[in-house]
């Protein structure tokens, strides 16, 4: 018996909402699973279309902290599943238009993390996520072709106009990498929108025709 399975029987899963025991494949109980709110469809974000499974609330909240601050990597496949589901054909798919041609394949770019919070974090949250959505879709690939620039800042308590003059100059094109012409931005939570935004005009600037962003979770009413 491996090493995980042994420790499950002594020591079941425990749901990273509630703390009540979960499944092996899960992380989250089937209570707080029910209890996931939908965020539906696609919304303009400070002028970019964005699509996120669920509100930034009860499991949600706890499956995107899991990720983030506790080094949970491997809550990402669930999460990632969630959005490969149900993210909608027009960010995330190649349809074709009645009578033309197909639309060029998508490549989802993650959201860039700090030099300094990836060396404490050990990975960007964002990029995983990106891969394990690629892994579920067929055509989509991977440009992890964004990077920070500058002083370390943090965005949380910040409103909107303090984080939309903190990332702007803050998110560049990495030199001589290639932009992807449709471009798909992931992140784990859609607050304001302003780094996802950042993120957009960077990749527009560089070239990229099409851009949007999907999400795991967004804070509703922001």
């Amino acid at each position: 018996m491996r090493l995980r399975s042994l420790v499950s029987v002594v020591a079941p899963p425990l749901c990273a909402g509630c703390g009540a025991s979960a499944g092996r494949v899960e992380p989250l109980c089937a209570d707080c699973r029910r209890g996931l709110r939908g965020c539906g469809g696609v919304e303009e974000v400070l002028g970019l279309p964005t699509w996120a499974a669920f509100a930034y609330e009860g499991g949600a909240r706890a499956l995107v902290r899991a990720l983030k601050f506790r080094g949970t990597a491997a809550v990402a496949a669930t999460m990632a599943a969630q959005v490969a589901a149900g993210a909608p054909d027009e960010l995330l798919g190649g349809a074709v238009p009645p009578g033309g041609e197909p639309a060029s394949a998508v490549a989802l770019v993650p959201v860039p993390l700090h030099p300094a919070r990836r060396r404490r974090r050990g990975f960007n949250q964002a990029e995983l996520l990106a891969r394990e959505i690629a892994a579920r879709r067929d055509g989509v690939s991977v440009a992890d072709c964004l990077a920070r620039a500058g002083p370390r800042v943090t965005q949380v308590g910040r409103g909107r106009s303090e984080r939309l003059r903190a990332v702007d100059a803050g998110v560049r094109v990495r030199p001589g990498a290639p932009v992807p012409a449709r471009a798909l931005i992931v992140d784990d939570v859609v607050t304001t929108g302003a780094t996802a935004a950042a993120c957009a005009r960077a990749l527009r600037d560089a070239g990229a025709e099409v851009v949007g962003a999907v999400a795991y979770a967004r804070t509703l009413g922001r």
